[in-house]
């Protein structure tokens, strides 16, 4: 028996994206929401902690919790040296 209570995420933000107050709140957030979202998935395919991460990029574990919880405004210096802690580099695109 399916489980109609269980919503996956991107089926909740489709709906909620329907309520031009609630879009216009999300387009203002995107860009931290896509950051924070591609530093945990490189973090965990790495296998390591906030802790570990915060170590090598040579910052606080507090840091990294609010990069991945999108409440900081990194600088491009600290996402260069993230960038580099994760064995990668650091893009900024305009489109």
């Amino acid at each position: 028996m399916k489980n109609k209570l269980f919503i996956t995420f991107d089926k909740d933000l489709k709906n909620r994206l329907r309520s031009p107050a609630f879009k216009k709140e999300w387009d203002k957030s995107d860009l931290e929401y896509q950051l924070a979202r591609k530093i945990i998935q490189k973090r965990s395919f790495l296998k390591l902690s906030q802790r570990e991460l915060a170590k090598r990029a040579k910052t606080t574990q507090a840091i990294i919790s609010k990069l991945e919880t999108a409440v900081a405004n990194p600088t491009l210096g600290l996402l260069n040296k993230i960038g580099k802690a994760l064995n990668t580099q650091l893009a900024v695109d305009f489109k």
